[in-house]
């Protein structure tokens, strides 16, 4: 599955961040259900379902995306993209991923 960070886990669970974008290369498959990490050790115990891989450069993302990635505007994307990874390259092509909460299981301590 994919970790998020604390700020992002709560909209993902509430189902208001329903993509993610991301560097690496070892894609998750559309059609899967991956569970939902707060770091490299714990999950949440909820899952998510995968429902749409593709790649884009960052500088095309639309405002439409941002909203997806969190309710951000642009340009508050391209400053949690900078906090988070350490630069922004608006020609870097990264992989995005759609999805959506699988299931909602009793809620574990997100601390």
């Amino acid at each position: 599955g994919l970790i998020f960070r604390r700020e992002h886990l709560k909209l993902v669970l509430d189902g208001v961040k329903t993509q993610t974008r991301r560097r690496h290369r070892h894609l998750l498959k559309a059609g899967k259900v991956y569970e939902i990490k707060r770091d490299w050790f714990y999950g949440t115990g909820h899952r998510r379902l995968i429902t749409r891989v593709y790649r884009q450069r960052l500088a095309e993302i639309t405002p439409e995306e941002c909203l997806k990635e969190g309710r951000y505007a642009p340009e508050e994307f391209r400053e949690a993209w900078r906090r988070i990874n350490g630069g922004w390259d608006p020609d870097e092509v990264v992989v995005v991923y759609e999805f959506k909460v699988h299931d909602k299981p009793q809620p574990r301590s997100l601390s």
